[in-house]
């Protein structure tokens, strides 16, 4: 095999962007006109249905139809994502791109391969080296500096195996880190499961169950109570001072600074040196359910103005925790812009609970054996996954710089 070393314009034939127009926040669908939105090159692979319908006063302004054999390139994004590209394997004539993304077109190489050239750490630091911007979460790639990077490149019979070799590789990998994927979902439904069972019944076999009156609790043991969270816990909300970002950028960092979904900081200085609940005001993570709506702090820390920092009045704080994580606050939680969950309103909701500690403190004991159980199933299922996409990693590179012969790996 001969490979040359040459920069990107000896292989491209034309470089064009698209035009920025107004787009509604769903995709296009049949016929209808979309423009393609940034995100359609995350991954470096290429997603049609990322994109968005044209705004009917537009549909004269859209250009640069999506073609096949293309490699869209992202010429203007964060860093993270500035120079991500893909290739297109199929026409899509009624979608275009805005004008934060290239269509490049080329002679004499294969767009796969350059697609998966791109994903290695050899054309990442040479866009890293040439990228610009005033702001850190914007930066941007002019036209010469994009075709000035240099790649080594085989023949176009080679570049079409390695692709070839790269596609079907690739496809097995893949396949197995979504399996493992679909694992810890399945893994975390089962530990919700459990905590909600423990939490709303009890670990006690036998329990006379009875009705609790209230639709959003259901059923509860006989003896449990329920109350309020006012009568349950303590709101310690004003004992709080945010700080700034600047103000936190100038501590040493030895303490952990809490936010609504955990450590987000650390600093120099604590408010709080006792166990305590914490719970997000943010509706946003309340209602996605995307980070942990409740948990406790230990140790020494700071909180922020965006969790609700909670001490039960005689209870277990593990217990209460867990009992208010499985809460359903999504009909108090107010706004919709900014979705929040505000300390009245939480502290106004109803809630059941064994009412001595004696038993909370066994509900804690349980779920810290079966959630542990679960969350080391967890860490080894993700611990596989990052071993499986750094394997892809290295494949792609020996693969594009030919330290892998492909025709004797078919």
């Amino acid at each position: 095999m001969t490979w040359r070393n040459i920069p990107l314009k000896r292989i491209v034939s034309s470089v064009q962007s698209g035009t920025s127009v107004n787009g509604a926040p769903w995709p296009a669908e049949g016929d209808e006109l979309g423009v393609l939105k940034t995100s359609a090159v995350y991954g470096g692979v290429f997603r049609p249905e990322e994109n968005k319908q044209v705004d009917s006063h537009d549909m004269d302004r859209v250009s640069c139809a999506v073609q096949v054999g293309s490699l869209i390139v992202s010429r203007m994004n964060t860093k993270q994502h500035l120079g991500v590209a893909a290739a297109v394997l199929q026409s899509h004539p009624n979608l275009y791109l805005p004008d934060r993304l290239w269509a490049v077109t080329l002679s004499g190489a294969d767009p796969r391969f350059i697609g998966w050239w791109t994903k290695t750490q050899a054309y990442r630091t040479q866009v890293e080296a040439v990228c610009v911007g005033t702001s850190s979460s914007m930066q941007n790639i002019s036209q010469g500096d994009f075709l000035d990077i240099r790649i080594n490149l085989p023949d176009p019979e080679t570049q079409s195996a390695i692709a070839d070799y790269l596609d079907r590789e690739t496809a097995r990998i893949d396949a197995l880190i979504e399996e493992q994927q679909r694992l810890i979902e399945l893994l975390r439904e089962r530990r919700r499961a459990v905590c909600l069972t423990a939490v709303t019944r009890g670990v006690d076999s036998g329990v006379k169950l009875v009705d609790s009156g209230e639709p959003a609790i259901g059923l509860m043991p006989e003896h449990w109570a329920l109350r309020a969270v006012r009568h349950w816990l303590v709101s310690l909300d004003g004992s709080r001072i945010p700080l700034s970002a600047e103000e936190r950028g100038n501590r040493q960092g030895v303490f952990d600074y809490y936010g609504a979904s955990g450590v987000i900081d650390h600093v120099d200085e604590f408010l709080f040196d006792e166990p305590l609940v914490l719970v997000s005001e943010d509706g946003a993570n309340l209602l996605a359910r995307s980070t942990p709506i409740a948990f406790v702090a230990k140790g020494r820390y700071w909180v922020n103005n965006h969790a609700h920092v909670l001490r039960p009045i005689a209870g277990d704080v593990e217990f209460w925790a867990s009992r208010l994580e499985a809460l359903d606050v999504s009909p108090v939680v107010s706004g919709s812009a900014q979705p929040k969950l505000t300390a009245g309103a939480l502290m106004a909701l109803r809630v059941s609970a064994p009412p001595g500690i004696d038993e909370q403190r066994r509900i804690s004991a349980y779920l810290s054996d079966q959630t542990v159980k679960i969350d080391r199933l967890i860490a080894e299922t993700e611990s596989f996954i990052e071993l499986s996409q750094e394997r892809r990693a290295a494949l792609i590179t020996a693969a594009v710089t030919g330290q892998i012969d492909v025709r004797e790996a078919a």
